[in-house]
């Protein structure tokens, strides 16, 4: 299996029109294996990052770049070696490579050509406020850098699922997408640098493979090279975000499309003094593929006995027929759909403050109509009637998704056999070791009683007076009427 920089580059050689001969000959396959992964891109086991030597003394390193930010790799290793460090001096050197301050140098700005390039960053704007809830606030701005049109959504998130469905959106509102994406070091794009030598993060090369975009990551500390987000980024901070104030998610991106559409856009623009809607008119974006993956934050969850999956620090109801499957769970910003084997079975508005039930009042009705059901069925009173350990256990054999109009019938039949008092035995010691079924009750009942003497009762010409069974009397409500009437 090759690794997914080879996968992207051989589909980014075929889009700039390589034949299959050439894109093996360019990057040492076999035309066959050219072609294999053209047809179907395979992705590469998922790389484990190993934790470094130099993890725990990064802050005292910070801390010496304060106070001198051309220290030697020499004179850092001798200070964090009095602190317990016990590596080389190459990952020192890598490292301050990495993160030693660079000196402002001058820099002449360029233009992309129309449609030739996109520039995105993320931002961060605060928290928002639900209840007792407080979730972080981002904003993704994504700039078409020719026209400087530009496009702006807030999540509660970066991780990877946001930043695709973000883009997903950024690129229907561009109505395409360019050759080109600019990105920051951000880790749902790029995993890894070592100088020119980049590794971008595989689920984003994947997403990018359809739109036939080639990413493009900045080097660190050089905000010039995407300096036409960042400038974005500062223009949202200045001219959208003072002054205003926000309910939940949907109305902060309400407002933010809205300002898009009546400032951000329409306006000149200082650096090229044209409004950008006016001169994206001349951009030529490549059209959107027919089939677009699914960006949906995706999980597989379990059903559990009160017919509700975990999510997000919150629970969403299902039908409760699902108790104990296992169901897919697809949301977006606005919702949450739960499906069972392709077919959706739940739909709800997602929730931002944690620890809250949404729950779907048909789901709760129909619990309540399977409840109402049971408790109409004559074996079923009579069972409850012969005390709270029957109760307790009809309830056990309903979160254990047992049958129990057929486990009732059996317990039934083994009252008679063995007595009330023998059954209720029975009932807790199964209670205690969390053994559910009639299985397990006549299991007890063979090992530790005897069946009581029958004296079969007289058999009636119409069967159905033979099956007629009478809950049993509670005893209690006698013994209160005796000890009322003593009290008189």
């Amino acid at each position: 299996m090759i690794d997914t920089q080879t996968i992207f580059e051989i589909h980014h050689l075929k889009q700039q029109g390589f034949s299959e001969r050439k894109i093996a000959k360019t990057v040492h396959l076999t035309r066959k294996t050219v072609r294999k992964y053209l047809d179907n891109p395979i992705l590469k086991r998922p790389v484990i990052r190993r934790k470094s030597k130099l993890d725990p003394f990064k802050n005292e390193i910070k801390q010496l770049l304060e106070q001198d930010s051309r220290v030697s790799a020499e004179v850092v290793k001798q200070r964090i070696e009095s602190m317990g460090y016990a590596g080389g001096i190459t990952i020192i050197r890598d490292y301050l490579q990495k993160v030693r301050p660079i000196n402002k140098q001058a820099f002449i700005r360029f233009e992309s050509a129309p449609g030739k390039q996109m520039q995105i960053d993320w931002g961060h704007f605060g928290s928002l406020a639900y209840g007792d809830t407080r979730r972080k606030l981002y904003a993704l701005a994504v700039v078409e850098a020719f026209s400087r049109m530009l496009y702006v959504e807030f999540t509660h998130s970066q991780n990877q699922s946001a930043l695709h469905q973000c883009l997903l959106n950024a690129f229907t509102f561009f109505g395409g997408t360019s050759h080109e994406i600019v990105v920051d070091n951000m880790l749902t794009a790029v995993i890894e640098r070592q100088g020119p030598l980049i590794r971008f993060n595989d689920a984003f090369l994947t997403f990018l493979i359809p739109f036939k975009m080639v990413p493009i990551a900045c080097n660190p500390g050089a905000p010039h090279e995407k300096g036409k987000i960042e400038s974005a980024i500062k223009y949202l901070r200045r001219n959208f975000w003072p002054l205003r104030t926000f309910t939940d998610l949907g109305d902060v991106n309400r407002q933010v499309r809205k300002w898009l559409d009546t400032v951000a856009n329409v306006r000149v623009h200082q650096t090229i003094l044209k409004r950008p809607v006016d001169r994206f008119v001349d951009v030529c974006l490549r059209p959107l593929p027919e089939l677009i993956a699914d960006s949906r934050e995706t999980e597989t969850l379990k059903v559990y006995k009160d017919f509700a999956v975990r999510f997000d620090a919150n629970t969403y109801t299902t039908p409760p027929w699902a108790i104990g499957k296992q169901v897919t769970l697809k949301a977006d910003q606005q919702i949450v759909i739960i499906f069972y084997q392709h077919k959706k079975i739940a739909t709800h508005d997602r929730c931002w403050q944690r620890g809250q039930r949404i729950e779907t009042p048909t789901h709760k009705e129909q619990v309540r109509k399977l409840q109402r059901k049971l408790w109409l069925d004559k074996d079923i009173a009579a069972f409850s009637s012969i005390g709270k350990e029957a109760l307790t256990y009809l309830q056990a054999l309903s979160q254990a998704r047992q049958p129990i109009k057929k486990n009732v019938s059996r317990l039934l039949s083994l009252k008679d056999d063995y007595g009330t008092t023998s059954i209720i035995y029975a009932l807790k010691r199964a209670l205690v070791h969390n053994a559910i079924g009639a299985d397990y009750i006549e299991n007890i009942l063979y090992q530790e009683m005897t069946p009581k003497k029958q004296h079969p009762p007289v058999r009636l010409k119409k069967e159905a007076l033979n099956n007629i069974r009478l809950p049993e009397p509670s005893l209690a409500e006698y013994d209160a009427h005796v000890i009322k009437r003593n009290k008189k």
